[in-house]
C-alpha cells in the first residue's frame, strides 16, 4: 500500500525517499570480497563495474572516457559539449576556470557556459572524438538530448558509437510539441541496431513507457547532487532517488514478465555522493549508478575539480550550478578502486561496494539487488 499523507483539505502526497534515509541490512551470512562480481551486461556489452559516467565535460573527455572504459565502467561523451563545438578545448576550459577564480560575478562562470555551448555542433569535431575512443578498442557511448537526437544520430553511428544514450531532464516516450515533428523513442529506436539508454525518468509509469519503446536501458533522475543541480529549485520538479529506483525497478520486473523475458537496465542517476550510496542505489534496484560529481575528484578531470552538468548551459534557463568537486585529488583508478586514506566514501568507491556485497553474503549485483533495507527514524 502506498504511503499517502495529506498536505491538506482534499489533496494527499506521496511519501518518497532518498537514499540517504534507507540502510542496508545484513544477512546471516559474509563472504570473501574475493568471491565478489560487480560485472554487468547491456546488450552485447559487458562493464566490469556498474559505473556509467553522467555526460558532463567537467569529468568526461575522449582520454577520460578511454581511461574508464580501461577501467571497467562506460565512459559517456556528450555529443552537445565542448569537444562537439570548439577545436581547442583546453582554451574553453580555461576560460571556465578563470570564470570560476571570479568571486565579484557569481554569475561569471554561467556566462561563460552559456557563451560556449552558443557555438555550432560540428561534426568533424565530435567525430574526431569518437575516433580517439573508438581507436582505443574500448566500447563507445555518446549522449544526445531528445532534442537533437534524429539529427544527430546518423553521423553519430557512422563516427562509430556503439552505445546511445538519449537523455534530457526528464524525458517521456513521446514529447508533444505544437511546432516540428516530436521525438517518437519507440519509432526512433526501431530504427536503429545499437542499444539505446533513455532517461531520466522518475515514476513507475515513465519507466514503464520508456521501457516500452525498446530502449535498453532507463535513466532514473536528472543528475541530482549537493550544490550542482537545482531542478528542484528553479523547476520544482524534484526525484527522492531511494523511492525512483525501486519504482523503476518494479516496472523493470513487470515488463520482464510483459514481454516473456526481455530485461531493461535500470541506472541511478543522482543521489550518489559517496560510496555508501552506491551500494544503496544498487540494493533499491539499480544495475548500475551514473556518477558524475564524484568523479570530479580525479585529477584526469577535464574540469580541474569543477563539477556541472549540460543543464548549466541552457541559454535561457540554466538548471545547475558550477561548484568545487569532492576535497581530494587522487588518480581515476584510486578514487574507483583505492587504496583510500579518506575515511568518509569518497575514495574507492568501487572498492567499497565490492566490501558491502561481501559483508552481505552477495556474490553478484542481482543478487545484491534482493539485500533487506530499513528506513531511518
Amino acid at each position: 500500500m502506498r504511503d499517502e499523507v495529506e498536505i491538506g483539505m482534499g489533496r494527499t502526497a506521496r511519501r518518497a525517499y532518498e537514499l540517504d534515509d534507507i540502510e542496508i541490512v545484513p544477512s546471516r551470512r559474509t563472504r570473501t570480497s574475493q568471491d565478489v562480481s560487480m560485472a554487468w551486461q547491456i546488450d552485447a556489452y559487458r562493464f566490469d563495474i556498474p559505473l556509467v559516467t553522467h555526460p558532463t565535460d567537467a569529468v568526461v573527455s575522449p582520454g577520460t572516457a578511454v581511461q574508464i572504459g580501461e577501467l571497467g565502467g562506460m565512459g559517456v561523451l556528450n555529443a552537445e559539449g565542448l569537444w562537439a563545438r570548439h577545436p581547442n578545448v583546453d582554451d574553453a576550459l580555461f576560460r571556465i576556470v578563470r570564470a570560476a577564480e571570479d568571486t565579484d560575478d557569481p554569475t561569471a562562470l554561467i556566462r561563460v557556459l552559456q557563451e560556449l555551448h552558443a557555438a555550432p555542433i560540428r561534426m568533424d569535431l565530435i567525430g574526431e572524438a569518437i575516433k580517439q575512443i573508438r581507436d582505443s578498442g574500448i566500447t563507445v557511448a555518446v549522449r544526445v538530448s531528445p532534442q537533437h537526437a534524429v539529427e544527430l544520430t546518423p553521423d553519430l553511428l557512422a563516427a562509430g558509437v556503439e552505445i546511445l544514450v538519449v537523455q534530457g531532464t526528464i524525458v517521456s516516450a513521446e514529447h508533444v510539441a505544437r511546432d516540428g515533428e516530436p521525438l517518437n523513442l519507440k519509432r526512433f529506436i526501431s530504427d536503429l541496431e545499437v542499444p539505446v539508454i533513455a532517461g531520466g525518468v522518475g515514476d513507475y509509469r515513465t519507466a514503464m513507457h520508456l521501457m516500452r519503446t525498446g530502449a535498453a536501458g532507463v535513466i532514473v533522475g536528472y543528475g541530482h547532487s549537493a550544490g550542482v543541480t537545482s531542478t528542484d529549485r528553479v523547476l520544482g520538479i524534484g526525484v527522492p532517488m531511494a523511492t525512483a529506483i525501486v519504482d523503476a525497478a518494479a516496472a523493470r520486473r513487470d515488463y520482464l514478465d510483459e514481454t516473456g523475458g526481455r530485461y531493461a537496465h535500470v541506472i541511478a542517476d543522482g543521489g550518489v555522493q559517496v560510496s555508501g550510496d552506491i551500494a544503496k542505489a544498487i540494493a533499491c534496484g539499480a544495475d548500475a549508478v551514473m556518477l558524475g560529481a564524484p568523479l570530479s575528484a580525479a585529477s584526469e578531470a577535464p574540469g580541474q575539480g569543477l563539477y556541472w552538468t549540460s543543464a548549466a548551459a541552457h541559454p535561457s534557463l540554466p538548471r545547475s550550478r558550477v561548484a568545487a568537486g569532492p576535497d581530494c585529488a587522487v588518480d581515476l583508478r584510486t578514487l574507483l578502486f583505492g587504496p583510500s586514506m579518506d575515511a568518509d566514501g569518497v575514495v574507492n568507491l568501487f572498492g567499497a561496494l565490492r566490501r558491502a556485497m561481501a559483508k552481505t553474503g552477495y556474490s553478484s549485483l542481482k543478487e545484491f539487488q534482493k539485500v533487506g533495507l530499513t528506513i531511518r527514524g
